[in-house]
């Protein structure tokens, strides 16, 4: 008999972008990406840290001080990452995110051709990062929604 309580789609390539989230090095925001085809195969996964060669103990990851000395002008964001980890051209594709992206990402998933965005949290909705980002996405006709159900649960059998 089949098992009825296996995870979703939704879910199981959440669960790959939480995964992948954790291996950022950020210790105040830690977002995963997962770049999924329409046949449900990942073409694509990233996490927020530096750029390749560069090491994590030589940059900051305050948030706060001077620009210089914060990691915002240092790590690169999920997304990007795992559109420059993809494997295929990303014409029509969805992307799972831990955290909604800002503008910045919201311009690069618009050029990529990723048509929808699965997002986990939002905890900056309403800032002008996000007001842009929403206004980019519905210009450029990106479908994007919550997963409001998200529960990974794990279970190992030996």
């Amino acid at each position: 008999m089949k098992r009825k309580n296996y995870v979703s789609w939704d879910d199981y390539f959440m669960g790959v972008a939480y995964l992948s989230a954790m291996r950022s090095k950020d210790d105040s925001s830690q977002v995963g990406a997962c770049i999924v085809n329409h046949q449900n195969r990942i073409v694509g996964i990233g996490y927020n840290g530096l750029p390749i060669g560069c090491h994590d103990d030589d940059f900051p990851w305050e948030r706060e001080g001077k620009w210089l000395d914060t990691k915002y002008p240092y790590v690169v964001h999920a997304e990007p990452n795992a559109i420059l980890n993809a494997t295929v051209p990303l014409t029509n594709t969805r992307m799972y995110v831990t955290l909604f992206p800002c503008n910045e990402c919201a311009k690069l998933i618009i050029q990529a051709g990723i048509k929808e965005i699965i997002y986990l949290s939002d905890k900056y909705a309403g800032t002008d990062i996000d007001v842009a980002s929403k206004r980019l996405l519905n210009a450029a006709n990106v479908q994007y929604r919550k997963l409001e159900h998200f529960a990974l649960e794990v279970h190992v059998h030996e």
